[in-house]
């Protein structure tokens, strides 16, 4: 019962060590910069929006996803995230990506 335990903490450990090396984020080449929609500025829209990519391993933005932000700004801030370039790595990433709109951009 004892040897039963062990080995599922070890099995555990392992998880949680792979789970910390695949959140390690990748070093960003090339950010993309959003474009302030007219009608937001108009409308003095100002906030962040959150965007989830999946960067290929050659470094390329294969998609892109907003988690949140405000609607008239999520579109500037999609088109910045696929235009991002990161630096190439043997496997596919995720990376998360904060674009932040205030009235001076």
């Amino acid at each position: 019962m004892k040897s039963k335990a062990l080995v599922t903490f070890a099995l555990a450990m392992a998880l949680c060590v792979a789970l910390t090396a695949q959140e390690a984020k990748r070093a960003m080449k090339a950010p993309g910069k959003p474009a302030y929609p007219e009608l937001a500025k108009r409308m003095n829209v100002a906030g962040a929006v959150k965007v989830e990519v999946v960067v290929a391993p050659n470094g390329s933005v294969k998609s892109a996803k907003a988690l949140g932000g405000h609607p008239l700004l999520i579109d500037a801030a999609l088109a910045a995230a696929r235009n991002t370039k990161y630096a190439p790595s043997s496997e596919e990433t995720k990376e998360l990506i904060t674009y932040n709109f205030s009235a001076g951009n």
